[in-house]
């Protein structure tokens, strides 16, 4: 298994942990809102290869406790499940960040990992405009999650137009009965599409406003903004 990058130490990527965090190149989806288009659209050696990084999270272990798989998306690589069962034999907790759109990978995935945050990125009648043809596997995936044992996040990162007040009513039905669901703030920039580059995010209020509507659905709603 191959890797386009790895932050050494993050705070922010396991809830309540100092993690590193492994990027896998390419994804099923093209947000136009992603920071990690690059890695997405054409990803570029130097790639980093599973021993050095097995290496480098070997050396890292006195600073961090855990190890957070992250894309891109990690799902369309059919190494990812032996991979991170590899990390927990090193005694690690381990976290996947997925979107969701490939259910029989995440659920080979699940043995292997303590923590599972997967995006609701908005309502599924806007999921065309962020390149996926079909939802049924998004919601199967999250059912599973639901179902299951391994504990998880559902999760909306804020993006004008593409999450109004109509898409988190349509939210709330899909993701019903979750224990945790996370609004993130959007953050203008590095955008895959130029035109969000300048986007003017929601103001805390309004995100508040959203996280009060999913409480009514949610057993513990977080606000990142």
């Amino acid at each position: 298994m191959k890797f386009s990058g790895l932050q050494k130490t993050s705070l922010v990527d396991f809830p309540n942990k100092i993690a590193s965090v492994l990027f896998t190149p390419g994804c099923n989806l093209r947000c136009p809102f992603c920071h990690n288009w690059r890695i997405v659209l054409e990803p570029k050696p130097p790639f980093l290869n599973e021993e050095t990084a097995l290496k480098i999270l070997d050396d890292r272990r006195k600073y961090v406790d855990a190890i957070v798989v992250t894309g891109g998306e990690p799902t369309i690589h059919k190494e990812t499940p032996r991979f991170l069962k590899r990390l927990k034999e090193k005694d690690l907790l381990v976290k996947l960040d997925t979107n969701g759109l490939n259910s029989q990978m995440l659920e080979e995935c699940l043995p292997y990992v303590d923590y599972v945050a997967l995006d609701v990125k908005t309502s599924l009648e806007k999921y065309c405009k962020l390149g996926a043809k079909d939802t049924g596997e998004l919601l199967h995936s999250i059912e599973i999650l639901k179902t299951g044992k391994v504990e998880y996040e559902f999760r909306t990162t804020v993006v004008p137009s593409f999450v109004e007040i109509e898409d988190v009513h349509k939210m709330c039905d899909v993701i019903k009965g979750a224990r945790t669901f996370a609004f993130q703030q959007f953050v203008p920039g590095d955008t895959l599409d130029e035109h969000l580059k300048t986007l003017v995010p929601y103001s805390r209020d309004v995100i508040t406003g959203y996280a009060d509507i999913m409480r009514r659905y949610a057993d513990s709603v977080v606000l990142r903004v």
